[in-house]
């Protein structure tokens, strides 16, 4: 789970745990209920910090709950100024230099978590008690069925079921991501001021999405279980004269993306990185209409990531390495 927004959770009401839900706990469930209700109707605002790949960052945060709207604003305190707004969990404006780094944003619906849905993929269990920004705090853990996705420990406030802290663990209970609240007040509640984005937040554009295109276009021949695909999008490129095909899955938790991008012949290499959680994978692949780029970005492991870029195809059509 990313910490960074907080999640816009949805849940439903508190269902009997099917027998697939063994391992996991009743009591786990309730609270990612709690926590769901709380991002659904819970106003704040505070300060937190944010660790990924041994480098920190402070930020502070506006969040508002008003006649159904969700309306939310960062500020980064320390090195490059970077700020974003968010309104029901679409991006809005970003400043610095997030500007260079995000695109035109499909209009997607807001993640939806869904703790019954989640048991098939993880075990859920609380596990302790915390105090956190001087709040007591009760732990909640997520731990992974399978290698193909990560772990993750929550401490939620006990009287309003915000996240005080979230961390993302590896298979080896490595920590790749911490966010951390320092300061958390739910009776001070934010202003159109305090929402307001500065003059250097540039608005960023949604992408209209043509239904059905790039899953007509594409398919992939595995993906982890429990992925689903929730978005696709197709945008052109201007710089680059190109049109680019992206679909974005989902298992209720975790979320990856695949772009796709007809390329020359000698144009861009085969790559793998990953900087804390994130992983970005990029392979070639030959179709009969040309070669195309395959790059899959998001919050799962490496070796997953690389076996979705290889399993992708040109729908229809016989496609090879």
């Amino acid at each position: 789970m990313r910490a960074l927004p907080l999640l816009p959770l949805l849940l439903g009401g508190c269902l009997a745990v099917p027998a697939l839900a063994a391992n996991s706990s009743p009591e786990a469930t309730q609270w990612l209920n709690k926590l769901a209700q709380a991002e659904r109707g819970q106003s704040y605002q505070g300060s937190f910090v944010y660790e990924r790949n041994g480098s920190f960052s402070t930020h502070d945060i506006w969040h508002r709950v008003q006649d159904g709207k969700v309306s939310e604003r960062l500020l980064q305190l320390d090195g490059a100024a970077q700020e974003v707004v968010r309104v029901d969990g679409k991006l809005r404006c970003v400043s610095g230099p997030l500007v260079s780094e995000v695109g035109p944003a499909p209009d997607s619906a807001p993640r939806v978590l869904d703790p019954l849905k989640l048991i098939s993929w993880y075990d859920l269990s609380v596990t302790g008690k915390s105090r956190v920004a001087d709040r007591d705090a009760v732990i909640v853990t997520l731990s992974p069925r399978d290698q193909h996705r990560y772990g993750f420990e929550l401490h939620l406030d006990k009287r309003t079921g915000l996240p005080l802290r979230s961390l993302m663990l590896n298979d080896k209970g490595q920590l790749l991501e911490r966010f951390q609240m320092t300061r958390l007040d739910t009776t001070d509640l934010p202003s159109d001021a305090d929402l307001q984005a500065s003059a250097a937040c540039k608005p960023v554009e949604p992408v209209s999405v043509r239904a059905g295109e790039a899953v007509v276009g594409w398919r992939s021949d595995w993906l982890p279980p429990g992925f689903e695909l929730i978005n696709s999008s197709v945008r052109r490129d201007p710089a680059r004269q190109s049109t680019v095909s992206s679909l974005m899955y989902d298992d209720g938790l975790a979320r990856f993306s695949v772009f796709l991008e007809p390329v020359k012949d000698n144009a861009g290499a085969d790559t793998r990185a990953q900087l804390g959680p994130t992983v970005a994978v990029s392979r070639h692949l030959n179709t009969p209409k040309g070669k195309v780029m395959i790059t899959v970005v998001g919050e799962i492991p490496l070796g997953t990531a690389e076996r979705i870029a290889l399993s992708m195809r040109a729908q229809d059509t016989q496609a090879s390495q």
